[in-house]
């Protein structure tokens, strides 16, 4: 049976939200928002500011949501949960894969129980784990566990610029991870369904794939195709399809990891929501087998058709 624009019904596009992606996520959401309307969607923006969003959703008669939330309140389960006592199909990961994946510190101990490859780290909570990260060797990679979008995240080379670093990203959380540097290229797999899109390699001339390299710099080069042979790339893009499914997630989402100098890749974490912006990897990743944006965004809405 073909699916035409109105067997979706009313469908809130969520977008915004209160965390340190909001301006992001308004970019997002937008584009989707456009998209779904252009093939005759009956979609809305619903702009989550707080609780009283919800008060909105459950009095809008949407018959589903489209999820294009970043960051804590979108990506951690909460508005997943809300949801679904609201009795509202969304796009994305339920309550329990989108918790464990916004949580770095708990996807990297999945990962480790799977005996999947991600590199070490330790947890930072209080000074006392500041030389207990040093052990891991420099220089490491300092993050918050609960943001995306590299924010907060930092490359130290000392003790004292772990301090520094770990001062900075606990403004963003109490759980901060520092993690093992690799150096080696750096790649991204969407992952649609139950299938891994082509990989696209990472380059940028900044010290890593920042905040300014994903957003707004016009210098970082997408490869697609990545540049590794085909066997080579379908083993990472099963690599990274098992690690998408081993922390709970589905749908749809991205997987970020590196290889390095030995050809050994590297786990780093999974979005479960990731940004659909001009500068954004998952509509470039499906552009490269045919799936032009607006039919990317009517496939991922699809799915809650399978599972109402």
């Amino acid at each position: 049976m073909t699916l035409k624009a109105a067997d979706f019904g009313k469908v809130a596009v969520l977008m915004g939200g209160t965390a340190a992606e909001r301006d992001v996520s308004l970019n997002s959401g937008n584009a989707v928002l456009a998209g779904l309307q252009r093939r005759g969607v009956d979609a809305h923006a619903v702009d989550v500011t707080g609780p009283g969003t919800l008060q909105e959703i459950a009095a809008g008669g949407f018959d589903r949501a489209f999820i294009v939330l970043h960051g804590r309140g979108g990506e951690d389960g909460v508005i997943q949960g809300a949801l679904e006592m609201l009795g509202i199909p969304a796009t994305g990961s339920d309550v329990t894969g989108s918790a464990i994946c916004m949580d770095k510190y708990r996807t990297k101990l999945v990962w480790q129980g799977m005996r999947l490859p991600t590199p070490g780290f330790a947890v930072l909570r209080d000074e006392n784990d500041l030389v207990t990260a040093s052990e891991l060797g420099f220089p490491l990679m300092v993050k918050p566990a609960h943001e995306g979008s590299s924010i907060g995240m930092r490359r130290v080379e000392s003790l004292r610029e772990l301090g520094e670093a770990w001062e900075e990203a606990r403004q963003y959380d109490s759980d901060v991870l520092a993690e093992c540097w690799i150096t080696g290229a750096e790649y991204t797999a969407t992952i649609l369904g139950d299938q891994a899109l082509p990989l696209i390699r990472l380059e940028t001339p900044r010290e890593f794939y920042d905040y300014q390299a994903k957003y707004v710099a016009d210098d970082t080069r997408y490869l697609i195709p990545c540049g590794l042979d085909s066997e080579r790339e379908a083993e990472i893009q099963a690599l990274a399809l098992q690690a998408f499914e081993g922390v709970g997630a589905s749908g749809w989402g991205r997987v970020d990891l590196m290889i390095d100098g030995e050809e050994r890749p590297w786990l780093i974490e999974v979005n479960t929501v990731p940004g659909m912006t001009d500068h954004s990897l998952v509509p470039m990743a499906a552009a490269a087998v045919g799936i032009d944006f607006d039919e990317l965004v009517w496939q991922i809405l699809a799915q809650t058709l399978e599972c109402a």
